[in-house]
């Protein structure tokens, strides 16, 4: 349910924000307000999996999920549509941590690697339907019932959960919660990716960019400094003193922020400047979802064979590459220009996923299952939040740019670029009566976006001297247990 959304949604925005006369900025706050959410509070379920019940959560979390989506089918406007994408978050931060935490407290060693690779490989399934499907859908009904397909897959959920699942909670967890560390977290990511999206149009000078990010270090300060002096707290510094621990999340945090960034800005340079329907962006995913679906399963199983370091170093470098490739091919052609890169994902992340997740499992005490989860989870969901601001940034510079140079190349007048500029707001999104204006805003945009792809490279390849560094081959356990063969 959550990976088909996440896709889907993805694919829909280009639609979206001409539906609802959204500006980029409005447009990148579908994204990131569902995202901030999962980031801010993943850590508090992580531990509330832990404390009060992994089925308990799981089960709330479908329920809110779908009402939340009913809320987004349903959204008359660009705001009512954010508001309801907060609420969609809130269910989905409950989801997450407390699946992962399930197989973990049900499986150990090879065969929880086996497990968290078909978990990967179904999840994959779903993220292989959901674009293909939705694209079909976005094309010949509306992007609103991509939503509303969340509530019969969410009673599946809820009734499969009651059937097959047994609550698990970890009895010695401490019952208070903390909720200041949640609290000073969600407004340090706020204030951060605030300051962020602004300054794309308004600039690093602007009062309210320089007091929300302002805002957002102090808060983070703030919670560091709660971090250390709770006796619960949600983040226990402490986990990261274990290298591989800290190695993996190091990793999931540079990998994710490449995926994410380039993955929210590609739809709109298929559907803007390929023309591309939105059916066919799904298919032009399937390379990279098939995949990894093909791969996780036994990728996980082979961190027991090959260990942690080798394939956590080879798979991101695969996708670094794949991502240089975007950023080195012009033009949308499909099989010259998109094939490849997505090839390329399909087997880096493959390679990656699983043992990324099971080698995270297997750096911590059993009974910290759930936190971990909840952590690692949050910290991919904090490097989705961050890369689509920051890549948001640059994306802006690079089309502002473009854009000029190609303006002074077309001597447009005065009253031209006045046009431009009204536009300017909504990057791809923009429609001018101009044929040449129009082209060139478009060419703008496809010139940032390729600088994107150079940044999630080099982010990508970051992952990987991450891993050469810090993962150990054959970690053990985080309690100094060997790790279980």
């Amino acid at each position: 349910m959550v990976f088909i959304d996440g896709s889907v949604v993805a694919i829909a925005l280009p639609i979206m924000q001409t539906e609802l006369h959204a500006s980029g900025t409005d447009a990148q706050w579908v994204v990131e307000g569902y995202t901030l959410v999962l980031s801010g509070l993943m850590l508090l379920c992580g531990a509330l999996a832990d404390r009060y019940g992994r089925k308990r959560l799981f089960i709330t979390g479908a329920i809110v999920f779908a009402a939340g989506s009913v809320c987004c089918g349903w959204a008359p406007t660009i705001n009512f549509l954010l508001a309801a994408r907060i609420l969609q978050g809130l269910g989905g931060t409950m989801l997450a941590p407390a699946s992962l935490a399930l197989l973990g407290s049900h499986f150990s060693g090879a065969e929880r690697g086996r497990a968290v690779g078909t978990w990967s490989s179904l999840t994959a399934v779903a993220g292989t339907i959901g674009p293909v499907a939705g694209g079909v859908i976005i094309d010949h009904f509306s992007w609103r019932c991509v939503f509303f397909l969340n509530v019969p897959l969410a009673a599946a959920v809820i009734a499969a959960a009651f059937v097959h699942l047994k609550e698990v909670r970890d009895e010695e967890a401490a019952r208070r919660l903390d909720v200041a560390g949640s609290l000073f977290i969600t407004l340090a990511l706020t204030g951060v990716v605030y300051a962020f999206i602004d300054a794309g149009m308004a600039g690093w000078r602007n009062a309210p960019v320089i007091g929300a990010m302002s805002g957002g270090v102090l808060s983070l300060a703030a919670f560091i400094v709660v971090e250390l002096r709770v006796s619960n707290p949600i983040v226990p510094l402490a986990l990261f003193a274990q290298r591989t621990f800290a190695g993996v999340n190091l990793l999931t945090f540079l990998l994710y922020a490449a995926l994410s960034g380039l993955f929210y800005y590609l739809p709109f340079v298929l559907i803007r400047v390929g023309s591309y329907p939105a059916t066919n962006v799904g298919i032009a995913m399937l390379p990279f979802l098939i995949l990894l679906v093909a791969l996780s399963r036994t990728a996980g199983a082979m961190t027991y064979r090959f260990g942690a370091k080798t394939l956590l170093t080879i798979g991101p470098l695969i996708s670094a590459a794949g991502f240089a490739l975007f950023a080195i091919v012009h033009g949308t052609a499909y099989w010259s220009a998109v094939f490849g890169p997505m090839a390329l994902f399909g087997v880096g992340m493959g390679i990656t996923v699983a043992p990324l997740t099971t080698t995270m499992m297997e750096s911590v005490p059993s009974q910290r299952v759930g936190l971990a989860s909840g952590i690692n989870n949050a910290v991919s969901r904090v490097a989705a939040l961050l890369a689509v601001a920051v890549l948001g940034v640059v994306l802006s510079a690079a089309f502002n740019r473009s854009l000029d140079a190609r303006l002074d190349r077309l001597h447009a007048s005065m009253r031209q670029r006045a046009a431009v500029d009204t536009q300017r707001v909504r990057l791809a999104g923009a429609q001018m009566s101009d044929p040449r204006l129009q082209r060139s805003m478009l060419e703008a945009y496809e010139d940032g976006f390729r600088t994107v792809a150079w940044g999630c490279s080099v982010l990508a390849a970051g992952g990987a001297l991450c891993s050469l560094l810090l993962i150990e081959q054959r970690p053990k356990k985080a309690d100094g247990q060997p790790r279980s063969s």
